[in-house]
């Protein structure tokens, strides 16, 4: 005798909502995002967003092998001398970009203080700068702290917020009377290749993080503009809305960074010497006004993972990455645990072929819709619901089939 279906339907749906109440399917669902977003590329247009990147390649490094470098990482957090910084200052502003900004912290030693003059004489040329400092949730008892300007349209609960009560690194009072802070931090909690902080609690206040703080500097708005929807998103004047977590994330499209121009120093050196030449076309010229110009030192093991630019060129692009509703999971859910009637009378390597088939067709539209819209389809729950219809049916099929005891009739007697 045959199990009834809806008794092996319940079994597939509680299966499914106990894989729902998993704490880790959030991590599982994070592995197949990030497989969606390493096998997948945004579509659109370049964004307004140059990466300079400042290093000592050949054409800029003269000291021999054996001298010491100026700018080791123990002697600066910013890792080069000031002159290389300001060098760059120099050659960016000739091309009138809308924001400059230093993922670098900015502080120089005692012997450069003579430099930083020289840098600070660039800096205060440039209309919107912005320079990088680091929050600390336990600072220095006789550090006063730094009074910070927040969002002031703020509704939901903050409490998910990464929070800080101090600031542990910025530049000197000089750099920061030209400039505007932006927070560097990414706390383990919260950030990760595919995640990252776009909101800070310090002091009871939500402030902006580095690239939200840049994004607000290159459209020319205030904090006290932009509305905040804890959990939901932010919406800034224009009606443009940023989606964000309860903790203050955003998920980010890593590929999105290859939308932006990257350079060398060197190069904009060298575009800075052509500019206006007569045999160099329009086409040719480099063009970073309403531009961000977000400077770089990758070589330097003191600054942070190059995942600012790949935000940046997200929220500059619009590339909001959404999860599809939860109502999609139940959806699925249903579905599978509704064809296990179905799945029953089909033979076993057939089931186990269509199992397959059906796998790599999410995964392909799963592929296709990220691209396309945004959007990302949740992997652990429609793929293990398929999966649990087919094995549950396999299992129960074979214990039925072993159980079916088999008569033979006899012919009639003539």
């Amino acid at each position: 005798m045959q199990r009834p279906t809806p008794w092996l339907t319940l079994v597939v749906l509680l299966l499914g909502l106990l894989l729902l109440r998993e704490p880790r399917f959030q991590d599982w669902d994070d592995l197949f995002l990030r497989w969606l977003l390493k096998h997948s590329q945004p579509h659109g247009a370049p964004v307004p967003l140059t990466v300079v990147e400042i290093g000592r390649d050949p054409l800029m490094d003269t000291r021999s092998a054996d001298e010491p470098s100026v700018g080791s990482p123990t002697g600066s957090d910013a890792g080069f001398s000031p002159l290389e910084f300001a060098l760059f200052l120099q050659a960016a502003l000739e091309f009138k970009p809308e924001v400059i900004a230093f993922e670098n912290i900015l502080r120089w030693r005692e012997r450069d203080k003579d430099q930083e003059q020289v840098f600070l004489d660039q800096a205060m040329r440039v209309p919107k700068l912005m320079v990088a400092a680091e929050l600390t949730a336990s600072p220095d008892p006789d550090d006063p702290g730094a009074e910070v300007r927040g969002f002031t349209q703020v509704k939901g609960k903050r409490g998910d917020l990464p929070e800080f009560s101090g600031i542990s690194r910025r530049p000197s009072e000089d750099m920061r009377l030209v400039s505007t802070l932006g927070y560097v931090n990414l706390p383990e909690e919260v950030a990760s290749d595919i995640r990252v902080p776009l909101l800070f609690l310090y002091r009871g206040e939500v402030i902006p993080s580095f690239p939200l703080q840049a994004l607000l500097l290159w459209l020319g708005i205030t904090p006290g503009e932009v509305k905040v929807e804890m959990g939901s998103h932010l919406e800034l004047p224009d009606g443009r809305r940023i989606p964000i977590a309860r903790d203050g994330t955003m998920s980010i499209h890593p590929q999105a960074g290859q939308r932006a121009r990257r350079m060398t120093l060197n190069e904009l050196l060298l575009a800075t010497q052509h500019r206006g030449q007569a045999k160099e076309t329009t086409s040719e010229q480099l063009d970073l006004a309403k531009q961000i110009v977000l400077a770089r030192t990758p070589s330097n093991p003191l600054a942070p993972p190059d995942i600012f630019t790949a935000t940046l060129a997200n929220l500059q692009g619009g590339i909001h990455l959404r999860r599809m509703s939860k109502v999609f999971d139940c959806v699925v859910l249903l579905l599978a645990a509704g064809a296990i009637g179905l799945a029953r009378r089909i033979d076993r390597s057939d089931l186990i072929l269509i199992g397959i088939a059906i796998s790599a067709a999410y995964c392909l539209t799963a592929l296709a819709v990220i691209s396309q819209w945004h959007v990302w389809l949740p992997g652990t729950l429609p793929l293990a619901a398929v999966w649990l219809c087919i094995c549950t049916a396999l299992i129960f099929r074979t214990r039925d089939e072993a159980g079916v005891a088999t008569v033979t009739i006899p012919p009639p007697i003539p």
